[in-house]
């Protein structure tokens, strides 16, 4: 794993007036990277069950990458998106940081301590959240390492614990290992006792192996759907194996999850193979696992846990400064991240 390191951007400024700003990454239009600025703009107001946080870390999701771009078209209506324009036009959700100032009515939390959890707008100096969206902090990551659990940690935990009832003794495959979503897969897996088999390039087995795989499957090398293993549940966080090649590698009662995003469709994304999945699996014994992540307490309690009991540990490939958002953002779109992008503030 390579990671870069830069100065912090400067504190926040007060005005002639009083008012206190910000510095935040700020979109106006849908488009590529090139939409993103750093300006100045208000810090956020926070309700009663509020937190205001003062970020220090920020993880670049693909989600982020998507509606930066406003895709799929389909989604715009959705209250994230804004049909013509972004509704809001800082992105980010995963944060971790200090709290700052906390609403009349919450009671979890006070100024000072150190969070980590989902927010409005992350890519920022300063977040709000909704107090039951934050947790404390472990005190063994960083906050750069924080800031990857919430989006990430979430869709693997409930892809495999919720959906997929992984438990002792399965045979789980991760297609695409060594990415955000993969490396807590193969991790959250291996603590619920599956044996575990990641696929991935040559270039990330080594990383793969490290953090727990039992098999690791080179894809350049070797086709997985063809090498007569059988698994009881299937993370497809790629979606370059065909529907049918996935369902002859599950066992006659086993689940696929197929959570890789195409945007080459941008209207569509991957909605099509979804459906097609929907229709291939109605009349079989095999199971289709589809879900839209939720924003949980416990489960950002349960990915603490994990974490201190040195079960998972987040593997990040780069961090940026916030002044380079847009870069971070660019790298991820490539969708070769080794682990997870995050931005320093």
């Amino acid at each position: 794993m390579k990671t870069a390191t830069f100065d912090r951007p400067t504190e926040p400024t007060h005005d002639t007036v009083g008012v206190t700003t910000m510095k935040a990454i700020v979109q106006d239009k849908y488009g590529s990277a090139e939409v993103l600025h750093l300006r100045a703009n208000s810090k956020p107001a926070i309700g009663e069950h509020d937190v205001l946080v003062r970020v220090r870390a920020a993880a670049v999701n693909p989600a982020d990458w998507a509606i930066m771009g406003g895709l799929p078209y389909i989604a715009r209506p959705a209250p994230m998106y804004g049909l013509r324009t972004p509704k809001n036009g800082i992105r980010g959700t995963d944060v971790a940081g200090q709290v700052e100032a906390v609403g009349s009515a919450v009671t979890l939390f006070r100024p000072g301590d150190e969070v980590f959890g989902w927010c409005r707008g992350a890519f920022a100096e300063y977040a709000a959240a909704s107090e039951d969206g934050l947790v404390v902090k472990p005190a063994n990551l960083t906050f750069e390492q924080a800031a990857t659990l919430p989006m990430a940690g979430s869709v693997a935990l409930q892809a495999l614990r919720d959906h997929g009832d992984v438990h002792v003794g399965q045979k789980v495959l991760v297609n695409g290992a060594s990415g955000g979503i993969g490396t807590f897969a193969v991790q959250i897996a291996r603590s619920l006792g599956a044996e575990v088999t990641g696929v991935c390039s040559t270039s990330n087995v080594d990383m793969v192996r490290s953090i727990g795989a039992d098999h690791v499957i080179d894809y350049t090398r070797v086709d997985f759907t063809k090498s007569g293993e059988r698994y009881d549940f299937i993370l497809d966080n790629i979606s370059n194996r065909s529907l049918s090649d996935l369902r002859r590698v599950l066992t006659p009662t086993g689940m696929l999850v197929p959570n890789g995003g195409q945007f080459q469709n941008r209207w569509f994304s991957s909605a099509g193979r979804l459906i097609k999945a929907m229709v291939s699996f109605r009349f079989v014994s095999q199971r289709l696992g589809r879900f839209v992540v939720a924003q949980k307490h416990d489960d950002l309690i349960a990915l603490k846990e994990l974490i201190d009991a040195g079960k998972v540990t987040p593997v990040i490939d780069r961090t940026y400064p916030l002044s380079q958002t847009a870069a971070a953002m660019d790298y991820v779109g490539t969708g070769h991240a080794r682990g997870k992008v995050v931005i320093s503030v």
